[in-house]
C-alpha cells in the first residue's frame, strides 16, 4: 500500500476511528485524491490510492449509520433546500427526522390554507396517495439516505416511485408526469465534496415556496431538539420503481407545442449532421446515468462524453460549471475537423449547465437571452422572459425590441413562480435555466436540447450567433466579484442601507467618467442601471461575511472600472477601507 508521510501524518490528526465526531475524514479523502491523481490513471499505485480513499469512505459511511446526535449546523431549508456536510450534519437519522418533520407538516393541512395552496395538496389522504418521487445525485451515501427517507415516508403510508440516481430536471419532470404530491432529492447540487443535500419540491414541481420550507424547517428543529426515536415500519409494498428520463422525455414532448422543441427531430438531426460535434462532460455526476440514453444510445465519434464514470470524488475538482472546469471539452473541441461545434458541462445534480464551441465560452447570462431570442424569433413564440435581477440586462434588451415584458425577481429560481406558465425562458445568472411547457425547476438537460436545437436550425456555433446577436441589439458585458468585510448579518445589512443615498438621479465615478444613476432596483440589495446602459448591484452574502458585486458593462474593458465603483461605494459607507 502507497505511503506519503503528508497523507500519514493527516491520517494521525483527522481521524479517530473510535470517535467520528472529532474526525474530518474528507480533509483526508482530497489528500488522497490529490496522491491518485499524481498516477497514471489505470496503474497499479493509482488502484491502491483508490482503496485507501474506499477505506476511509467506510469510515464515513459507519458514522452515517450511527451518527444519532445532532447535526453541527441547525436544519435550515433555503432557496435550494438543506445542505450540510455528510456524517457531521446530514447522516441516516437527521434525514429520518427532517422526513418525519415533512411527514408531520401534511399531517397538519387544512383545506383551502396558505400551507394547502403552496403545497398544491388539501389534505393528508390525497399526499399519501399520491405520493412522493425519490431519488438522489451521485454523492457518497445518496441511496443510504434515500432510503431512509423512503423507510420513513412508507411507515406512514405514503407511496413512493423511487428513482435511483437521477438529477434534479427529471425527478421534477417525473413529480409532473405521474402527478406525486412532492419529490425529494438528496443532493448539494454544485456545493464541494464533503456536502450533502436535502432537495424538497412541491406538487407543482418546482423549488417549495417559504411558507413550506420555513414550516420544514421548524418541525425538523423540533424533532431533532426532542430526539425522541422513531418508530417505523417501512413498507416495501408502497414502492414503485421510477424511470426518471422517461418521464423527462415525456415532459418534454407535452410541452411541444409551447416551447417548440421536438426532441426526436432534434436528435434524428444530430445523427445525420455529419458537420455537427458535440461534447458532454458529467463531471461524474448524475447525468452520466442518463446522458448516453438522452442522445439515443448513439455511437458516434461525432459525440463525445467525458467524466461519466462514478466517482463521487469528482476526480478531486469542485464540481460545478467553470472556466477551469471546461477545458477538457474546450480543448477536445478544439482539435475536431466539424466547422460546427457544441460542448456543454453540468454540475452533479444536472441543474446547472454552460457551453462552449470550442472558441467562445457563453454562460447562462448570455445563453438565457439567446434562447429567449431563439424561440421567440425562430421558433415564432410570444411571451416575456424572466430572469433573476442579478442577472444580464441582454435579455431585457431583446425583450424591448420585442415589445414583451421582463420579469426580474429576486435571486432563487422558486421566485418565478408567478410567471412559470408565461415566460418563453426562466434563467438566472448562476447557470440554471427552463423553457415554457418544461419543469419549473432548473434544468441542464432542457439547456443542452436548446442548444442542439440552436446549432442545428441556425447552423451556426454558439459564439457565431452571439456576435450576430451583439451587432444586432448590443453588447453587454457581465460579470462579479466580491469582498470579505468585518461585519455579517444584521449589523451588515444596517450599514448597507446607507447606499440608499446612491439614487435616482445621483452620479457615480466609474473609471475616467461621471455617470448618473438612472433607475435602482432594490429587491435584492441594490442594483443601480447607470445612464449609459451599464449597471452595478451590491448584496450581502446570506451565509459568510462577505459582500458581492454584479457588473455589466458596455464593454469587455469597462468591468474592471465598474467593480473599482462598487468598491468606492463600500469604502464610502465605511465598510472598506
Amino acid at each position: 500500500m502507497p505511503h506519503s508521510p503528508v497523507v500519514d501524518a493527516l491520517y494521525r490528526q483527522h481521524i479517530h476511528p473510535e470517535n467520528h465526531a472529532d474526525s474530518d475524514y474528507f480533509a483526508v479523502i482530497a489528500a488522497l485524491v490529490a496522491e491518485r491523481n499524481r498516477c497514471a490513471a489505470d496503474s497499479e499505485e493509482a488502484a491502491q490510492w483508490q482503496r485507501r480513499i474506499e477505506r476511509v469512505y467506510e469510515l464515513v459511511a459507519d458514522e452515517m449509520r450511527h451518527n444519532s446526535g445532532k447535526p453541527r449546523t441547525p436544519v435550515k431549508f433555503g432557496t435550494s433546500g438543506w445542505r450540510g456536510i455528510i456524517g457531521k450534519d446530514i447522516f441516516v437519522n437527521s434525514v429520518t427526522q427532517v422526513t418525519r418533520a415533512i411527514v408531520a407538516m401534511y399531517e397538519e393541512l387544512e383545506p383551502g390554507s396558505e400551507l394547502a395552496e403552496a403545497l398544491g395538496v388539501g389534505s393528508l389522504a390525497e399526499a399519501k396517495t399520491r405520493g412522493c418521487v425519490m431519488g438522489h445525485d451521485n454523492r457518497f451515501g445518496g441511496e443510504l439516505l434515500a432510503r431512509a427517507a423512503c423507510d420513513v415516508l412508507t411507515s406512514h403510508g405514503f407511496t413512493v416511485r423511487y428513482a435511483g440516481e437521477a438529477t434534479t430536471g427529471t425527478l421534477s419532470a417525473a413529480l409532473l408526469v405521474h402527478r406525486a404530491a412532492f419529490s425529494i432529492n438528496l443532493t448539494p447540487s454544485h456545493n464541494p465534496l464533503p456536502y450533502a443535500g436535502f432537495k424538497f419540491n412541491a406538487a407543482d414541481g418546482g423549488p417549495a415556496a417559504s411558507t413550506v420550507t420555513d414550516r420544514i424547517t421548524t418541525l425538523a428543529r423540533q424533532l431533532i431538539n426532542a430526539n425522541h426515536s422513531l418508530a417505523l415500519a417501512p413498507d416495501a409494498g408502497l414502492v414503485r420503481d421510477l424511470d426518471a428520463l422517461a418521464a423527462w422525455l415525456e415532459l418534454v414532448r407535452r410541452g411541444e407545442a409551447q416551447h417548440g422543441l421536438d426532441y426526436q427531430e432534434i436528435m434524428t438531426g444530430f445523427a445525420k449532421a455529419e458537420n455537427l460535434v458535440v461534447a458532454v462532460d458529467c463531471v461524474h455526476g448524475a447525468s452520466r446515468v442518463h446522458v448516453h440514453r438522452l442522445f439515443q444510445d448513439l455511437a458516434s465519434p461525432r459525440l463525445l462524453f467525458f467524466r461519466d464514470q462514478a466517482d463521487p470524488t469528482f476526480g478531486g475538482i469542485a464540481p460545478e460549471p467553470s472556466t477551469a472546469n471546461m477545458r477538457t471539452v474546450t480543448a477536445a473541441l478544439r482539435g475536431r475537423p466539424e466547422p460546427l461545434k457544441l460542448g456543454v458541462i453540468m454540475d452533479p445534480d444536472a441543474d446547472r449547465i454552460r457551453f462552449t464551441d470550442g472558441t467562445t465560452e457563453i454562460d447562462m447570462n448570455c445563453f438565457g437571452a439567446m434562447a429567449y431570442h431563439f424561440l421567440h424569433e425562430v421558433k415564432g413564440k410570444r411571451g416575456l422572459v424572466a430572469k433573476t435581477v442579478a442577472t444580464s440586462n441582454f435579455a431585457n434588451q431583446l425583450a424591448r425590441a420585442f415589445d414583451e415584458e421582463v420579469f426580474e425577481p429576486r435571486v432563487g429560481f422558486k421566485e418565478f413562480k408567478p410567471v412559470i406558465d408565461r415566460a418563453l425562458i426562466c434563467f438566472e445568472e448562476s447557470d440554471g435555466i427552463t423553457a415554457i411547457g418544461h419543469t419549473p425547476e432548473k434544468d441542464a438537460y432542457i439547456g443542452l436540447l436548446l442548444a442542439l436545437a440552436m446549432v442545428l436550425a441556425l447552423q451556426k456555433n454558439l459564439g457565431d450567433y452571439r456576435e450576430e446577436l451583439r451587432a444586432a441589439y448590443g453588447a453587454f458585458y457581465p460579470a462579479r466579484d466580491g469582498v470579505a468585510v468585518s461585519q455579517q448579518g444584521a449589523e451588515l445589512a444596517a450599514t448597507l442601507a446607507e447606499l440608499e443615498k446612491y439614487d435616482v438621479g445621483a452620479t457615480v465615478r466609474v473609471g475616467d467618467e461621471e455617470r448618473r444613476i438612472a433607475r435602482v432596483i432594490a429587491i435584492d440589495g441594490r442594483k443601480m442601471l447607470l445612464d449609459d446602459g451599464s449597471w452595478l448591484m451590491i448584496r450581502p452574502s446570506g451565509t459568510e461575511p462577505k459582500v458581492r458585486f454584479y457588473v455589466e458593462a458596455r464593454s469587455e474593458a469597462g468591468k474592471d472600472a465598474l467593480f473599482a465603483a462598487a468598491k468606492a461605494m463600500l469604502a464610502d459607507i465605511g465598510l472598506l477601507a
